[in-house]
């Protein structure tokens, strides 16, 4: 499980880095972000064979997670000004 982690953490920023150009090429209502950044992630880490000795199902899952993960790594970089809910104290 700890080689799906690791590969997790490493593939995360290129997910990133994949689903933001994807962004920026095609309109994407917002909704849609992490069901894309997940599809990636899983092709991501399907075709990641050459790079590492895990098997099929442990590469799905670390690129299930990074996609997953990609979409939260992103949120807590980019600037968010106000509250969640304006108005509301």
């Amino acid at each position: 499980m700890a080689a799906v982690l690791i590969f997790a953490a490493i593939l995360a920023p290129i997910i990133t880095a994949l689903v933001e150009m994807i962004k920026k090429a095609v309109n994407v209502p917002l909704n849609f972000i992490p069901v894309i950044a997940l599809l990636v992630g899983l092709l991501i880490g399907f075709s990641a064979a050459p790079f590492t000795d895990l098997d099929y199902v442990n590469r799905l899952w670390a690129g299930g997670l990074a996609g997953l993960a990609s979409v939260g790594l992103f949120e807590v970089v980019k600037q968010r000004e106000g509250q969640s809910k304006e108005g509301e104290f």
